[in-house]
């Protein structure tokens, strides 16, 4: 038996299978194109990703089940009879939407969402963006009036087009800011409030079971999962029982705690419940999430202004940590996130002088993705305690120096992923009841370290952050 799973992700579409011995491989990965068509905005060519899906199925031959993780938040438009995109994809990381969600929050409807969806009112979440699409494309308002519009999340654009089922699952749905946490249904006070026609939405239905099947040269396979990538790593790194936790640090920084049966909706600490997957004919099992949106984004930026040419190069440093000497990085390229969501907020560098050189300008970056990453895990902490220590993966997971700063920064053990590809894992595992070797999965980084003056560094980051806060792209 062999096994797909799809990552669709934010930079990239990579797929992972799994042969009948547990053996894993990465088989083929295609990037696409990101367009940045004015300040804030960020939008894929939804066309270009469904060609690269294909692709990558047609590259690994037959398989006898396909499982696929999404971006979560990022959707768009398309036409219920042709099928085809009536926009662009509109990124997660995508804040056009920032007036509506600060009109709304003026007119005192936050308390709205934290009570139905469980989520705060942000660009970050899909409802805003699909109301800006019913709102602002033409073909799009044409479809309306017909009756042929469909809005959703990429996945359920993919399902549609590829296999026939205009379907979301509960763990994409749930990211939308529309969906009844409790119901599990759509919130019909949600989508009037933010203008999202409940008509146009698909069907809520488990992570697991038949969403159809998708042609391929090799011949037609069964789709059998479906599911957010963050929520799709935290399977794949076998968190079963609550207080486990993990950071995927992708483009962005996503922590995910699993919490059980349990709806953890603690809007003191900004964390934001969610389901983390519904197995087919099981309950849902929930979860805790909080994002830094700019992680490996922050070092790609870094890379960009030639500040290193080699990843290589930045895995250690001859000089204490640039937060000794007080330079301070905020993260916050395209806003901050958990605990703050202020998608206003800017990244700010504090400290500089003469002595600084290029490679203490990377260091700090690397600490301040750290520094915010431990703001989230101190947050998720006060509201369930964390298992043990902390499992992580994506590409900051292999550079020595930020993992063991992270290790310190957050005075708990670190345990980066033995396997690169955890999001595809966690497909393979939902879409094939494959289990894996899972104490395999995670690798012992070392013991903390714990350095002398860390909460005093910790604070001189939280004067940065409130800098960074007031400095807002107006």
């Amino acid at each position: 038996m062999r096994i797909a799973g799809i990552d669709q992700g934010t930079t990239s579409t990579r797929i992972l299978v799994a042969d009948a011995k547990g053996d894993l491989a990465v088989a083929h990965s295609i990037e696409h194109k990101q367009f940045y068509p004015q300040e804030g905005w960020v939008e894929h060519d939804p066309e270009e990703l469904i060609a690269n899906i294909q692709a990558c199925l047609d590259v690994v031959g037959k398989v006898d089940a396909i499982g696929i993780a999404n971006q979560g938040e990022s959707c768009l438009a398309w036409d219920a009879v042709t099928k085809e995109a009536l926009s662009r994809v509109i990124v997660w990381q995508d804040s056009r939407t920032v007036k509506q969600i600060e009109n709304l929050k003026s007119d005192g409807k936050e308390s709205e969402t934290l009570a139905r969806s469980g989520l705060p009112l942000d660009p970050y979440f899909s409802a805003s963006k699909m109301a800006w699409i019913a709102a602002h494309i033409p073909r799009a308002k044409e479809a309306l009036a017909r009756g042929t519009l469909r809005l959703g999340t990429t996945d359920a654009f993919f399902l549609d087009r590829l296999t026939g089922r205009f379907v979301t699952d509960a763990s994409t749905a749930s990211r939308t800011s529309l969906l009844n946490l409790r119901r599990l249904e759509w919130d019909e006070t949600l989508c009037k409030m933010f203008g999202v026609p409940m008509e146009c939405l698909p069907e809520i239905v488990p992570t697991t079971g038949d969403f159809g099947a998708i042609t391929t040269d090799h011949g037609t396979i069964p789709v059998t999962a479906s599911i957010v990538d963050q929520q799709a790593a935290l399977y794949g790194f076998g968190c079963r029982s609550n207080g486990d936790a993990k950071i995927t640090f992708g483009t962005g920084a996503f922590a995910l705690m699993v919490t059980g049966d349990q709806i953890v909706n603690e809007p003191a600490q900004c964390l934001l419940p969610t389901v983390a997957w519904q197995l087919d004919g099981e309950k849902p099992v929930f979860a805790l999430e909080g994002g830094v949106y700019s992680a490996s984004a922050s070092i790609n930026w870094a890379r960009s202004l030639g500040l290193f040419r080699d990843l290589s190069e930045i895995g250690a440093f001859a000089s204490p940590p640039a937060i000794d000497s007080g330079l301070v990085f905020v993260p916050a390229l395209t806003g901050l996130g958990c605990p703050h969501w202020d998608a206003r907020a800017r990244g700010v560098w504090l400290g500089l002088s003469l002595d600084h050189a290029p490679q203490q300008l990377v260091q700090s970056i690397l600490e301040g993705v750290a520094f915010r990453a431990a703001e989230v895990i101190d947050s998720m902490n006060r509201c369930m305690p964390i298992n043990g220590g902390l499992r992580i993966d994506g590409g900051m997971s292999k550079n020595p120096y930020f993992v063991q700063f992270l290790s310190n920064a957050i005075a708990r053990d670190v345990h980066p992923a033995s396997l690169p590809e955890l999001t595809g894992l966690g497909v393979i595992k939902l879409a094939s009841g494959f289990l894996g070797r899972e104490q395999e999965i995670n690798q012992h980084y070392g013991s903390v370290q714990p350095l002398a003056d860390i909460q005093h560094a910790r604070k001189r980051f939280q004067e940065a952050v409130a800098i960074s806060l007031s400095w807002k792209n107006d």
